[in-house]
């Protein structure tokens, strides 16, 4: 039996659901301390689009009076940043990416376990009950399409894994890196989930390789090469696609795969050796609440929100309408990046070349 995306985060969508319904607020977050109980600096290891990040620090800094930073990074990368600083680290918090990276993270001492107050708010599904990260959005895996290269090619938009192996696309796929991004693992997920196993997804994406123009770093560059006209196709996740058409007024199409596709948690986590745990934790407790997850929309970021008084973006991807491939869940892809999977990737598909930088 096929089962939809929406079973698999079904607590959340009730939740919008009776929070949009509601004329009452459902929820009633925790006061955040002052800026004389709590000092900045605060640096934040930001996972989201650059703009989404900066408005975030912004309005966070103008509510509390907390000095706030950021820097932007991808999931690979603030992985390999925090394992290199170690505890001489520049950061406080990790805000957004997949919940993935600081799963990996924890086994390694690099993220401190809080329990947010505001997380009761945050249904359990999206959450690590540890503590280790708590969920502020979810974002499902697609295809985003440049419909004028599509077009040119004789192609329909991909709605299969399969699709993509169609030799009419050849020399015009983007996807990112495995050992790089946590987009790029979400993908490898799902194609273990739907295959049986890491040596079929191997096999697959050594057959999708010849139809691969470029391997990035970061998972959402791919969408940028599709708006560019550089490929046909990218595999990004969706909410991305639809914050590069708006902003570009180009036509690019958003499709799923019939057989199944993975989604993301993205996440906000405190880091084990932060300078200023206190600030961080604030920080944490506030991207918790509606009016810190409703920032995205304004600067085009159409994620779901996890706290259901939020309100969910009418551009957001209609959650019924995608189908969540069998057995795929975030665990897998934590396991697949902690274990073999990137460097068999490395050796068997890119044949020994260089991650991209």
């Amino acid at each position: 039996m096929r089962r939809y995306f929406f079973l698999a985060v079904s607590f959340i969508l009730a939740g919008f659901i009776l929070g949009a319904c509601s004329s009452e607020p459902a929820t009633e977050p925790v006061e955040k301390k002052t800026e004389s109980e709590v000092s900045g600096p605060l640096t934040v290891l930001c996972g989201m689009q650059e703009d989404w990040c900066q408005a975030a620090v912004v309005a966070f800094e103008a509510e509390t009076g907390i000095e706030t930073s950021m820097v932007r990074m991808s999931s690979g990368e603030s992985l390999a940043r925090l394992r290199a600083e170690g505890d001489d680290t520049l950061f406080d918090v990790w805000y957004g990416g997949p919940s993935l990276g600081p799963g990996a993270a924890i086994e390694e001492g690099l993220i401190e376990p809080y329990i947010p107050e505001n997380g009761k708010f945050i249904p359990d599904e999206l959450k690590n009950a540890d503590g280790n990260w708590t969920g502020v959005y979810v974002g499902a895996l697609g295809f985003c399409s440049n419909a004028e290269y599509l077009a040119e090619l004789g192609v329909d938009a991909p709605t299969s894994w399969q699709d993509l192996l169609n030799p009419a696309l050849e020399g015009n796929i983007a996807m990112a890196d495995q050992r790089t991004s946590g987009t790029a693992v979400t993908a490898g997920g799902t194609l273990v989930a739907l295959n049986g196993g890491e040596d079929e997804a191997l096999e697959y994406l050594k057959k999708l390789d010849t139809n691969i123009f470029q391997y990035t770093k970061s998972g959402s560059s791919p969408g940028r090469m599709a708006a560019a006209g550089e490929v046909a196709v990218s595999v990004i996740f969706s909410h991305d696609c639809v914050k590069f058409a708006k902003e570009t007024g180009v036509e690019l199409v958003t499709s799923f795969p019939k057989e199944g596709t993975g989604y993301e948690i993205g996440q906000v986590s405190l880091i084990a050796a932060a300078k200023n745990p206190e600030a961080g934790k604030a920080f944490i407790e506030w991207t918790l609440t509606p009016a810190a997850q409703e920032i995205a929309a304004p600067v085009n970021s159409f994620q779901i929100p996890t706290n259901s008084d939020a309100k969910v973006p009418p551009e957001a991807v209609k959650l019924d309408q995608v189908v969540l491939a069998e057995g795929f869940t975030p665990k897998l892809v934590t396991d697949l990046r902690a274990g073999g999977f990137p460097d068999r990737f490395a050796s068997e598909v890119r044949e020994g070349m260089d991650a991209p930088e």
